[in-house]
């Protein structure tokens, strides 16, 4: 089968996910967007958004659609590692203890406020999130697959969180921004769930499926002229002076890591076969450098002080860095 022939397959198919979606979730179609962008890319989102958003019924729905595990972890302050993977349980008819296998064995974990939770229950989350495996005492045990992650943060309450450190924030393929709904979609809300007429969500794919649309993201083909686009926005982000941004280099404390072009490429892949293409396009890049960049540069106390919002650092850096 041609590779045209099995793009469109695959979005007919990533279409209807879209469209069973939409049957509960209002709107919101950035959030979709790169939902299905993380499903394709096997990779992990971090959403930052102000609470009673419908997080929880996204996750749930599109698992729904899935036919796949969801679980939901309420990160707290006096939360513990033990409490994400597993815990030592004393059997009383075998008089001996067992290891109970918690939450993080699922396909969709929903890390909610993660910030909430100290450093070492965040780091809790390192190993299944890189290696798709746990390491319970001196044995390895393998996540089911698809293993993603979805964490959120609340922008709104900073007292008693303790951030993320750069090394996880990097781990995460996309930090999405999801805001309230139009007023149009506000007054559908309200007649959907008002009057109860919510529809059932159907399943439409299989774990077969998800796993072809992966390796599907092989064939996508790149141009050589995208990876140096890719490369010239990334460092960009290190050495603004050498790319002409004087006037951003004091409000940058550290640019982007190679995860980054990783993440670019493998992003552009997913939407360019969302988009029903074989290949990818510059405007591919753009629409996800915000997503894929504003959890990987560090602004500076300067930028702070003068209310300088990294995606508008963002924003000039790409509209400074033009395709060869």
């Amino acid at each position: 089968m041609e590779i045209t022939e099995k793009i469109k397959q695959v979005s007919q198919k990533l279409d209807s996910v879209k469209t069973q979606m939409n049957k509960r979730i209002i709107g919101q179609e950035q959030l979709i967007r790169n939902l299905l962008i993380w499903l394709l890319t096997k990779g992990h989102i971090l959403l930052e958004w102000a609470p009673w958003l419908a997080k929880t019924l996204t996750i749930e729905t599109l698992s729904k659609t899935l036919h796949l595990d969801f679980r939901r972890i309420q990160f707290t302050p006096d939360l513990l590692p033990s409490d994400l993977i597993w815990a030592q349980i004393f059997n009383q008819k075998e008089g001996d203890f067992m290891t109970k296998k918690w939450p993080i064995f699922a396909n969709f974990i929903l890390a909610d406020e993660i910030n909430r939770a100290p450093s070492k229950v965040q780091s809790a989350l390192l190993e299944a999130m890189q290696e798709k495996q746990v390491t319970i005492w001196e044995k390895s045990y393998e996540l089911d697959t698809p293993f993603l992650v979805l964490a959120t943060q609340n922008p709104l309450e900073q007292e008693g969180t303790f951030p993320l450190p750069e090394a996880q924030l990097d781990r995460f393929l996309f930090k999405t921004q999801v805001f309230y709904p139009r007023e149009e979609e506000e007054i559908e809300i309200m007649k959907t769930y008002a009057n109860n007429g919510l529809e059932e969500i159907e399943k439409t794919l299989s774990k077969t499926d998800i796993s072809e649309m992966q390796n599907l993201l092989n064939d996508i083909f790149v141009d050589e002229n995208i990876y140096i686009y890719i490369r010239d926005i990334v460092f960009a982000t290190r050495k603004p002076r050498e790319h002409w941004l004087m006037d951003l280099a004091k409000y940058i404390e550290y640019g982007a890591s190679p995860r980054a072009s990783l993440a670019f490429i493998k992003a552009s892949k997913a939407l360019a076969l969302m988009n029903w293409r074989h290949f990818v396009i510059p405007e591919d890049i753009k629409e996800i450098s915000k997503d894929i960049l504003r959890h990987r540069i560090g602004l500076s106390y300067e930028a702070i002080a003068d209310d300088v919002h990294i995606d508008d650092v963002i924003e000039k850096i790409i509209d400074s860095i033009s395709v060869k």
